[in-house]
């Protein structure tokens, strides 16, 4: 079987859900059309945990914050966060309320570009159903290799609504997905924060998944506290040099990312499983680039002596040259298998053992 890229699943997502053409959220999930609530009470599917004592022990924190007025607190300063926006280490300072756009390209509203469940998902997260994925347009990092520019650049995508978005968790939770798998998020928070406000009025309680590029601002990790269960960020450079000339000019992406990372860890610890399957925890993702221009011997270090050698890490080795990958001698050519097998060794040397 042929292994279903993030690239393939959206993009086969968009196809058979004609999302923009028919004006549905995800026909093909059965989401709402948009504007229609669909919030009819059904008692969510106990995923995790065969009996209800043992899923108490494991219920989502975001419940408790809701139910103490917490959660409301994190949302209005998050919005207030979007009047000179700092939500990214990029501190754009416009105001996106106002309708001001900065790098990310959006202003006060939010595009969807694909979602459902993924079987193609890091393996805890996946189950039997596949992890419950919602992929958002646009991006703050912007990587001139991005494998799915189409939407990270160019916003490809369907502009959506916070019931739209509170639906689309309810309607995974009852398709059996493990988790919400909030995709490309960093620029989107507060609008993720009220949509999900609304979900768990309408009995979400699945674990959720940030799943960012890791150029996350450490205030903004801060603020998410005890909503997120499971943190799934890219680590993907060590050098600011490169990170600078592979993004559009972020040089202190490392420094971001290790400070957000340890926040993360120290938030929801190494990664917790029951059966296979995720329910809280962090995962780091690390994709290997030709010349070992990530640095991966400096981020295999890193981890295990910043977070511990039973840190998880899936050491990705599917890099190939698409965007404007090819205007860079680094970048212009897939990484070889002696580069991935070195990758696990530098991982084997440095302790790590939670790797993939």
């Amino acid at each position: 079987m042929k292994e279903l890229t993030r690239r393939k699943f959206i993009k086969g997502s968009l196809a058979t859900a004609g999302v923009a053409a028919l004006g549905y959220l995800c026909s093909a999930c059965g989401f709402a059309r948009a504007g229609t609530p669909n919030l009819e009470a059904e008692e969510p599917p106990d995923i995790l945990n065969p009996t209800r004592s043992t899923a108490r022990t494991r219920a989502p924190r975001y419940l408790e914050l809701e139910r103490s007025g917490e959660l409301q607190r994190r949302e209005r300063a998050l919005w207030a966060k979007m009047e000179k926006c700092d939500l990214c280490p990029r501190l754009c300072h416009v105001n996106r309320l106002a309708g001001q756009r900065g790098a990310c390209s959006i202003a006060d509203e939010f595009r969807v570009s694909s979602f459902g469940p993924h079987p193609g998902e890091e393996r805890p997260l996946v189950g039997t159903r596949g992890s419950g994925t919602i992929f958002f347009a646009n991006c703050n990092l912007l990587c001139a290799f991005c494998q799915n520019w189409e939407i990270a650049h160019k916003g490809a995508g369907r502009l959506s609504n916070h019931t739209e978005l509170a639906n689309a968790m309810l309607t995974l939770q009852r398709m059996g997905c493990p988790n919400i798998n909030f995709v490309t998020p960093t620029h989107v928070v507060p609008h993720i924060i009220k949509a999900l406000r609304i979900a768990i009025n309408g009995g979400l309680n699945t674990p959720l998944v940030f799943n960012s590029g890791g150029y996350d601002s450490l205030d903004m990790i801060q603020l998410l506290d005890g909503v997120m269960d499971i943190y799934l960020p890219d680590f993907k450079f060590m050098d600011p040099v490169l990170a600078a000339r592979f993004t559009e000019d972020a040089p202190d992406v490392p420094y971001h990312t290790m400070n957000a990372v340890r926040e993360m860890h120290r938030q929801v610890g190494t990664l917790s499983l029951h059966r296979g399957v995720a329910y809280r925890g962090l995962l780091i993702r690390h994709l290997v680039l030709p010349y070992n221009a990530a640095g991966t011997d400096q981020f295999v270090r890193w981890v295990a002596d910043e977070l511990g050698t039973d840190t998880h890490v899936n050491i990705m080795g599917q890099y190939r040259p698409e965007f404007r990958a090819r205007e860079f001698r680094e970048l212009a050519r897939r990484t070889t298998r002696e580069e991935i097998q070195q990758a696990n060794r530098w991982a084997r040397e440095a302790g790590l053992h939670n790797f993939h």
